[in-house]
């Protein structure tokens, strides 16, 4: 079993209001020459979570940080342009992000929670994690 340090949250960096499911997002990392999707979970639009990379597995996520850690990824990020960067969650986005990030760190209580902007230098995952009002009260 790998030792988890980190949960990091990332962004799937697509324009707000359209749906992209992890086949997709699978596609587009095999593609950049990952062996499947680097991200453990991926968050659609409705709330649902979905599984990515088997959590025992290291993702493909944050240079530096795969080993020890898990990526969450929600779908959106970016403004209708597709370019700008945009907290673009949807309510059952927030709620299921919540929920699972309080779940892993039930599993993994030593685990710190990130956003992907900690670690690059990217706008992802286009908001706060360290103040965002949803996911504190899962962060001690």
């Amino acid at each position: 079993m790998r030792k988890i340090s980190k949960i990091i949250i990332h962004c799937s960096a697509t324009p707000e209001g359209r749906d992209y499911t992890v086949g997709q997002i699978d596609g587009w990392h095999r593609q950049r020459g990952f062996r499947c999707i680097g991200y453990h979970f991926v968050i659609y639009r409705d709330g649902s979570v979905h599984p990515g990379r088997p959590v025992g597995q290291i993702g493909a996520h944050t240079l530096g940080h795969n080993a020890g850690s898990i990526g969450i990824c929600y779908i959106g990020g970016c403004a209708a342009d597709g370019r700008t960067p945009k907290d673009t969650r949807t309510a059952a986005q927030r709620r299921a992000l919540a929920g699972l990030v309080g779940e892993l760190k039930a599993a993994y209580p030593a685990a710190t929670v990130h956003g992907h902007n900690e670690f690059a230098a990217k706008a992802c995952p286009s908001f706060n994690v360290k103040t965002d009002p949803d996911l504190c009260a899962n962060m001690v």
